[in-house]
């Protein structure tokens, strides 16, 4: 009669699974309220199922009856309309959004200066639209934290970044690992593939989810940043995947503006930083990674070869990536015959500049002084 209870709103999709197995470890009684159009294998018989639409909040509503839980977990559906639903049901909120509740998040080029600050905390300007400014979608995720909230001040919202893993609809790694697959031997990154970005593997997102079930009071009123604890460069993430299928790319840096093949990889305008790091989750609640990201990436790599979405079927349309290699080859062709030929210019520019601490110091500061000796006549 004691037996705590949970109520998660989704929960079929990448991360739902482990998190409903989580509570589940934790002697919950856990219901599911989902459409039932998409039942995942990895939930237990034992969880009770509830199908209804969770973009209509009057008809969650109508269909949990009168039950209340110990906990609510909203992960999918209309938020800002479930949240007073749930608030009246359930002891401890615990809710998901997005980090485009950050201003700039999507469009880092409209911040003077451009770009969010690296990295960005929790506590950065929210994209409210006050001012007008900003997009208005990522306007309605920042009133949608601000709501769940206020229907319960107790609540803990997460955001979550990019979410990589088995069953991810937008599986970011596929469009790497389809071209292993199709043996391509190069492939194009921006800006040297510097970019951060932060991420999370689907049973660590779960893992920060449940240390809010363990903890309600220290996570009481707070939004966290959820990420991975390390985040690779975009060029350390095409390298990991790449080796975990056994493959090698020649990676080929051509400038954001004109590194067009690459838009569908980086899922975000430009090559700006949008590193949310997880400092307040480890910090509060002590988060640590249950999956290191390399592990992480590896795996979701090798789910891939044997899970490949179809050929241009739906997923890769959403995607938006169609795997032109001809185009792709005639690009990199062109830049590099540029890059040839401006390696003179570039040459007769160079101040070359070394650093103090390089082991090649000693050499190039001689190589410098016989070049202005040289200039010098």
């Amino acid at each position: 009669m004691n037996r705590r209870t949970a109520l998660v709103i989704g929960g079929t999709g990448p991360t739902g699974p482990h998190v409903v197995g989580g509570l589940l470890d934790r002697g919950h009684h856990v219901t599911i309220l989902h459409t039932g159009r998409h039942e995942s294998p990895e939930i237990e018989a034992r969880v009770e199922h509830v199908h209804t639409d969770p973009f209509d909040a009057a008809g969650v509503d109508a269909a949990l009856g009168d039950r209340s839980f110990d906990v609510g977990i909203v992960m999918y559906g209309r938020l800002r309309d479930l949240a007073p639903v749930i608030a009246r049901r359930a002891d401890k909120v615990v809710s998901v959004g997005g980090m485009p509740a950050l201003l700039g998040y999507g469009d880092p080029e409209s911040l003077d200066p451009p770009g969010l600050a690296v990295p960005a905390f929790e506590d950065e300007r929210r994209a409210d639209r006050a001012d007008g400014a900003g997009n208005a979608k990522a306007a309605q995720i920042a009133a949608t934290e601000r709501a769940v909230l206020a229907a319960s001040p107790t609540a803990t919202h997460f955001r979550y970044p990019l979410v990589y893993g088995p069953n991810q609809l937008l599986p970011r790694e596929w469009m790497i690992v389809r071209r292993a697959l199709d043996g391509r031997r190069r492939i194009i990154i921006p800006d040297g593939g510097l970019q951060l970005r932060s991420a999370v593997h689907a049973p660590n997102a779960a893992h920060a989810l449940l240390l809010a079930v363990d903890q309600p009071v220290a996570s009481a009123g707070r939004i966290y940043h959820v990420s991975d604890d390390q985040t690779p460069s975009l060029r350390q993430v095409v390298q990991i995947v790449a080796a975990a299928i056994g493959h090698t790319f020649e990676l080929v840096s051509i400038p954001d503006e004109l590194a067009t093949p690459a838009r569908p990889m980086m899922m975000l305008t430009g090559s700006h930083h949008r590193y949310t790091p997880n400092t307040a989750l480890v910090r509060e609640l002590g988060y640590r990674d249950v999956i290191a990201a390399e592990q992480g990436l590896a795996d979701t790599a090798r789910w891939l070869v044997a899970n490949p979405p179809e050929p241009g079927g739906t997923i890769e349309r959403a995607l938006q990536d169609p795997f032109d290699y001809a185009s792709e080859d005639a690009l990199i062709d062109a830049w590099q015959r540029a890059v040839a030929g401006l390696r003179g210019a570039a040459a007769g520019a160079d101040p070359m500049y070394c650093d103090r601490y390089s082991p090649h110091y000693d050499q190039m500061r001689a190589a410098r002084r016989a070049r202005r000796r040289e200039l010098n006549g």
